[in-house]
């Protein structure tokens, strides 16, 4: 019997469904914290992209792992980017509906 673990055909799987659902995320929700946390799934799926060749593939496993310390990061900085350009645009126009910030346009 084998073990489902074993194949990085599971772990591509499922950070391709990850992807799809950000992807899908992004373009069909409404507000922008929707669109904040769609982003973050396709930041998981980079994740596990990365975590499933370093145990497969790659001669240094930490290799793999660092990349994905990496994208940690980015996402904690892009959360907090995210969520106060968010606060501010609340404060001034009172809704994060991105359909209804047509002043934003440059």
């Amino acid at each position: 019997m084998t073990t489902i673990h074993h194949s990085p055909g599971v772990y591509l799987t499922i950070a391709a469904f990850l992807f799809a659902a950000g992807v899908y995320g992004l373009l069909r929700r409404r507000t922008l914290i929707g669109m904040l946390i769609a982003g973050e799934l396709i930041f998981s799926a980079a994740s596990l992209n990365f975590m499933t060749f370093n145990r497969f593939l790659a001669p240094d496993p930490a290799v793999g792992q660092v990349f994905v310390l990496f994208i940690m990061g980015l996402a904690a900085a892009e959360v907090a980017i995210a969520l106060s350009i968010i606060i501010a645009v609340y404060r001034n126009y009172r809704s994060i509906n991105p359909k209804e910030l047509s002043e934003l346009n440059g």
